[in-house]
């Protein structure tokens, strides 16, 4: 599966209704990433076929069972989801260090004494439409302030963090709020052909992102910003108020990871991802999605989750150190880094 490019950001300032995309009538050209889009993904399903193989043997049927590939599954669906929706800010040019405080206090929100009992007097979709309100209301936050602010997305989504972190604190009093929703917890905790649900969610999510992205004018449009705003901008794109939809799509992710952190923790915490934003954007990155932005690829992040997540198995289950784990994965990233601006050399000579 070939990732989208920036191609469609220079159409012309004399035609501002017009899609950023190529014209039809134009004859089309090689897109200089596709093969390396191609590459790239081959050589993510070759590393984690490695990391099972050495799963495998180091292991064994520990590896192996049912019980511990549903664990790797479960763990992958609430980052992957997160990973989604940072995918399309790094897209658009952008960065959200904030996602994982934001899921935690979505969490928070969700637990409180008066969500649950409203949703167990009406319905326990209120658990699940509060935590995905807070989460698209902080991005939304954060689009406004980086876009309309001009403030940039680093120092936005980094006191974005403190604040959210901090907020939930204040709401729970720093202390753990257990779910008790019965009907909540049973449509979560279900699995549906031998599969969780959370993991079903994290496959319905990345198969609308890559829709998103790859089939309609919105995705078009982000990786049009991401490549050049200005020339976005005088093709005839509202760029503020495409970033805006954007932040407020990865806040809305990190609602949707906080519904299924609750359904596999039973608890709202404001401990709750923390970290997760270093995990997301490792995931993007080495998954293929271009840091500079006007490049991304979904099923690139997905593949970089699962990578990630085998990689963190293969070390729990052998019981080796954290620390060493923490410098493989940055040994990762530095990799992936290096060879996306190898690559972005040569498409430009």
């Amino acid at each position: 599966m070939s990732e989208t490019t920036a191609t469609g950001a220079h159409t012309g300032a004399d035609t501002p209704d017009r899609d950023p995309s190529p014209e039809k009538s134009k004859p089309k050209k090689a897109v200089p990433g596709s093969n390396l889009s191609l590459g790239h993904s081959l050589g993510l399903i070759l590393a984690l076929g490695a990391l099972v193989v050495l799963g495998v043997i180091t292991g064994g049927d520990r590896f192996l069972s049912v019980d511990n590939l549903m664990v790797i599954l479960q763990q992958a669906a609430v980052i992957g989801v997160i990973s989604i929706g940072v995918t399309f800010v790094i897209t658009s040019g952008g960065i959200d260090l904030s996602v994982g405080s934001v899921m935690g206090l979505a969490t928070i929100w969700a637990s409180t004494l008066g969500t649950q009992a409203i949703a167990t007097d009406v319905h326990w979709i209120i658990m699940v439409f509060t935590a995905m309100g807070v989460g698209a209301a902080a991005g939304l936050l954060n689009g406004l302030v980086i876009a309309y602010g001009r403030v940039v997305p680093f120092i936005a989504t980094l006191a974005m963090l403190v604040a959210a972190r901090g907020f939930a604190e204040l709401i729970s009093d720093r202390q753990t709020q257990i779910v008790d929703v019965p009907g909540f917890l049973s449509f979560f905790r279900r699995d549906i052909l031998g599969m969780p649900v959370i993991v079903w969610m994290f496959l319905l999510v990345a198969a609308a992102g890559w829709f998103l992205l790859n089939r309609t004018t919105f995705g078009r449009r982000t990786i049009a910003v991401g490549g050049n705003p200005e020339a976005a901008r005088l093709a005839g794109i509202k760029v503020k108020r495409h970033l805006v939809l954007v932040y407020s799509l990865a806040g809305l992710c990190a609602g949707i990871a906080a519904v299924m952190m609750l359904s596999r923790t039973t608890s709202g915490s404001s401990a709750h991802g923390y970290l997760y934003e270093l995990d997301a954007i490792a995931a993007v990155v080495v998954g293929g999605t271009l840091l500079a932005g006007g490049r991304g690829t979904i099923f690139g992040t997905v593949l970089g989750v699962l990578v990630f997540q085998v990689l963190t198995n293969v070390f729990v289950i052998n019981n080796l150190d954290s620390s060493v784990q923490a410098v493989v994965k940055g040994a990762i990233i530095v990799g992936a880094v290096l060879l996306q601006q190898r690559f972005s050399s040569h498409s430009r000579t």
